[in-house]
């Protein structure tokens, strides 16, 4: 199964390991601390227009990636429980 993350982005739903809401997401010191180590590392990818509304942290062999996403996470979370096979 995948998850649509939006912008034609899909990920495998195993590799997804958490999704933050970003109006709270930053309020935690270690998930800004975690935000700024992806930016340093060029794992971020940005799916949003004007701001994110979610956050989609995935990992796979090939490390840690984060998707900034315009979905809310009630839509990813419906998204996930829906899923769909490629």
């Amino acid at each position: 199964m995948y998850l649509h993350l939006g912008q034609d982005y899909i990920v495998p739903l195993q590799s997804v390991v958490a999704v933050f809401d970003m109006d709270t997401a930053t309020a935690s010191k270690r998930t800004r601390l975690l935000l700024e180590r992806l930016q340093d590392e060029g794992r971020i990818i940005e799916l949003y227009d004007d701001l994110p509304r979610a956050a989609v942290l995935c990992e796979n062999a090939l490390g840690e990636t984060l998707y900034l996403t315009q979905l809310s996470p009630q839509a990813i979370q419906r998204r996930a429980e829906k899923g769909y096979a490629v």
